[in-house]
Parts: C-alpha cells; sequence; structure tokens
C-alpha cells in the first residue's frame, strides 16, 4: 500500500501534537515535512527522530511555510494538515486554497483524534483570542482550588523554541527552573506568574508523556488545569471547559479559528475586560455566546490591575513594553500597560519606532496595527538584545512593563521602570467559585467536609 504524503502546516506547538498523537505510528501515513509560521527562527530545524519514532530514523525537516506550493510539488505530497491557531477565516481558507492549487487535500483534525484522556479531572482554560486573559483566569481557578485543599498541577501549551529533545517533557516549580530551560520571554510570560505564587506548571513537545508526568507529579495531583495557548483548543479532553472571551474584539469569537470551536464546545464563558470596553461590545460578545453555545454559563470579569510604583507614571513620559504575542498575532493596538499609563495620567506614551533596534524594526514593519506600545518580543538571544537596546535608547522618563514576567531579570533598564500585574475579578452574580465547587462535588475531589487526602483529626 502505497504509503500518503502529509505536510502539517504549524507553529512549534499544534502540529507537532497532531503528528504525535494521530500520524506518528500509522503505517499509512509518511509526514514527509512539517511548514513553520507566526514565531520566528522555527524553520529550518528538525522534528527529531528521538521524538518522531521508528518511522522516521531521519526526523522530519521543519521548512518556512513560505514555501508550501513548492513542497507540495516536490515532495509529491497527497494530504496538507493545518495544525495552528489565531487566524482568521479568510486566512485559513486562503491557505487552504494554495493547498488546493497546487494540488494537495487541505484537512482540519479535530478533538475526537487529537485529545488525550487524562486518569485525573481535568480544566481546560482556552479563548477566542491570544491575550484575552486565559493566565490570570488559570491564575484565579488554581488559586480558588488550593483553598480547598486540592493540588493542581497546571500544564501549559506548548512553546518549543529551542532543542525540540531537551523539551520533551519540562517541569517548572521554581525561577531556577526557567533558567534551567532556557526560556524564551514568551515562556517566562506564562511559565514565571505560575512559579511565584508556588504552583507547578508542565510544557514541552511530548504531551502524553507529559501528561503521566503531571498525573504523577511527586508534589501529588488532584486535577489537571490546560492552560491554553493563542486561541487553541484543548490537548486533553475537559471535564469543565472554560473560554475566556474580549469584548476589545468583539465579533472575533465567531470570525477565528479554532477559537470559534473552543466556545462552541465551552461549559462556562467568561467575558473579560469589562472594566475597559464598551457596553455595545461587550453585548455583542455576550449575544455571540448565546447564539453559538446557548448553554453556556456566562460570567462576566474585570481584569484588575495594580502598578508596583503608580508615582512614578503620573505626568511623565513613557515607553510602555507589552506582552508581545497579544499585539503581533493577537492583533491588539495596546494593552494592560496603556491601561495603566492612562488611568494614572501619563503625560505621553511615546512612540518607540523611531527607537527600535534589529529585528524590531521588522515587527514594527509586519503589525503595522500596533499603536505606541512595545511588544517585548523575545523568542531568541536576537531579539532579546535588540529589545534592551530599543528600551535603553528610547527618550522616555519611565518604562511600564505591562508583560506578565519581570523584564528586568533578564535585561538591563537604564531608566527607572515600574511593572503592571493583572488579575480576574468577576463581576456579578456566577462566580468562579460556584462554577469550581460544582466540579469538586461532581468528581467527589470532597467529601463529608473532608477534602480528599484529608484525614480528620
Amino acid at each position: 500500500m502505497k504509503r500518503k504524503n502529509v505536510i502539517i502546516i504549524g507553529a512549534a506547538g499544534r502540529d507537532f501534537h497532531n503528528f504525535n498523537t494521530y500520524y506518528r505510528d500509522k503505517e499509512e501515513y509518511n509526514v514527509v515535512a512539517f511548514t513553520a509560521a507566526q514565531i520566528p527562527d522555527i524553520d529550518g530545524r528538525k522534528y527529531p527522530s528521538e521524538l518522531a519514532g521508528e518511522m522516521y530514523p531521519e526526523g522530519i525537516p521543519i521548512y518556512s511555510q513560505d514555501e508550501l506550493p513548492k513542497l507540495i510539488k516536490e515532495l509529491d505530497v497527497d494530504e496538507c494538515v493545518f495544525a495552528y491557531s489565531d487566524l482568521h477565516y479568510e486566512e485559513v481558507m486562503s491557505l487552504s486554497a494554495i493547498v488546493n492549487a497546487a494540488g494537495s487535500t487541505f484537512t482540519l483534525l479535530g478533538p475526537k483524534h487529537t485529545m488525550l484522556k487524562s486518569k485525573k479531572p481535568v480544566i481546560s482554560v482556552c479563548a477566542v483570542r491570544t491575550g484575552t486573559g486565559k493566565s490570570q483566569t488559570s491564575r484565579k481557578i488554581i488559586e480558588t482550588l488550593l483553598e480547598q485543599g486540592l493540588k493542581v498541577v497546571a500544564i501549559r501549551h506548548p512553546m518549543p523554541y529551542g532543542d525540540l529533545n531537551a523539551q520533551r517533557v519540562q517541569r517548572f516549580a521554581t525561577l531556577d527552573d526557567l533558567k534551567k530551560h532556557d526560556c524564551t520571554i514568551e515562556e517566562m510570560e506564562e511559565y514565571e506568574p505560575h512559579v511565584t505564587r508556588g504552583n507547578i506548571v508542565y510544557a514541552g513537545v511530548d504531551y502524553a508523556d507529559i501528561l503521566e508526568a503531571a498525573e504523577n507529579d511527586p508534589d501529588g495531583c488532584d486535577v489537571i488545569l490546560w492552560d491554553g495557548g493563542n486561541n487553541d483548543i484543548s490537548f486533553y479532553e475537559p471535564d469543565l471547559a472554560i473560554t475566556v472571551l474580549d469584548p476589545h474584539r468583539p465579533g472575533h469569537e465567531l470570525k477565528y479559528y479554532p477559537g470559534e470551536v473552543a466556545l462552541r464546545t465551552t461549559d462556562v464563558s467568561i467575558i473579560n475586560k469589562i472594566d475597559s470596553a464598551d457596553p455595545e461590545a461587550i453585548q455583542i460578545v455576550e449575544n455571540n455566546i448565546k447564539h453559538a453555545k446557548p448553554a453556556s454559563k456566562i460570567i462576566k470579569a474585570e481584569s484588575k490591575i495594580t502598578v508596583e510604583h503608580p508615582e512614578l507614571i503620573k505626568g511623565k513620559r513613557v515607553l510602555i513594553v507589552e506582552d508581545g504575542p497579544t499585539l503581533t498575532h493577537g492583533e491588539m493596538n495596546i494593552g494592560a500597560g496603556m491601561v495603566a499609563a492612562q488611568r494614572l495620567g501619563a503625560s505621553e506614551s511615546i512612540d518607540p519606532r523611531p527607537y527600535a533596534a534589529g529585528t524590531l524594526k521588522e515587527t514594527f514593519e509586519k503589525y503595522k496595527h500596533i499603536g505606541n506600545v512595545l511588544p517585548a518580543m523575545g523568542y531568541g538571544a536576537q531579539q532579546l538584545k535588540d529589545l534592551e537596546a530599543t528600551i535603553n535608547q528610547a527618550d522616555c522618563d519611565v518604562v511600564i512593563i505591562g508583560t506578565p514576567m519581570d523584564l528586568t531579570r533578564v535585561i538591563n533598564i537604564n531608566k527607572p521602570s515600574t511593572r503592571v500585574h493583572y488579575d480576574l475579578e468577576e463581576v456579578g452574580d456566577l462566580h468562579l467559585k460556584d462554577v469550581l465547587d460544582e466540579f469538586v462535588k461532581k468528581h467527589e475531589l470532597k467529601k463529608d467536609g473532608l477534602y480528599k487526602g484529608v484525614k480528620a483529626v
């Protein structure tokens, strides 16, 4: 039987997971390549043979997505599988047209073929767009369950931008682990807020091995929390699915893939950032939830902002550094740093473009929608160097750091700076605690007033 030649179109995350769960051990398929987009400098590598399995002794090459039409012809490709997230439907179908025009079939794999089943109860936190507030939602869930005596292990959506073999299974419990695993800024932005609170986080490449390690974590595990990335759907079959929506981008919940899948499969919808959004936009989002998933419970929440040194901002010319992915493929033009600057009376948010160094010039050229804020791009050493240079040569009084991790740990900033923190705060009658109490009861994690694993005295 002739094996079908397959290309998996990805961005170093969902693509590897789809291969591992669906294609790796099937003799009828021959995955001839991955393509890479969205994330800088991940093409030109190989998915190593140690991860790819016995049928791929040479590993699998990773090419730029720009080469896709040529690869389909040269490698006689039968099927191209789309496997990354947060794309407008027009972009997805344009890619489908490119694939079809080159003679290949365009495929989208669904949850049935890609979700793994855990031995532990699973809560998934997903979103309809990048930058909606998944991380603060995940932290709130973990903290609520920890208060009830439960041990929660978070598993983060993959960001394997380095040595893929070394990143097969990663465990983060301390800030030293971030250094040990040579994390990028994008990784630290996701892991640091967890570990500084004492939470355990797993991530990596092989999510079956990661799940087994998390279920058997040496510190114990009662609940797995899937902490999603972009607007991707969960890698694990959830027992409670939570989806976060952003009224700063009303209507996007029905226009971006696979965010609408997350919405249509959710149990709980959280409309975040209502404190800084227009009432009309909030209503649009609520109406779309009721249209797409009428049975979903709806929680409304504020993204509560606190600033470490608010006295530094009033009347000052500020350079605002925001979360990179939220601004780039998340398509936001500002973030929490700008909100803090406006609320605390900064005299001016300076345009960082005249001071942009190296790769950041390319970022601004590619993502023209970005406002007067600086995306904290740090996928590699050069981007980190360029970020430091841009900040330090900027003509401003103060730097506002609106990223989830402490930039001053990894770069030297030559002027006063202050960090912005943001947390989820529910508004209205329904809170996450109400939902989680039902979850705990349903899965018998709480019995007779005592929590599982806690003995009466």
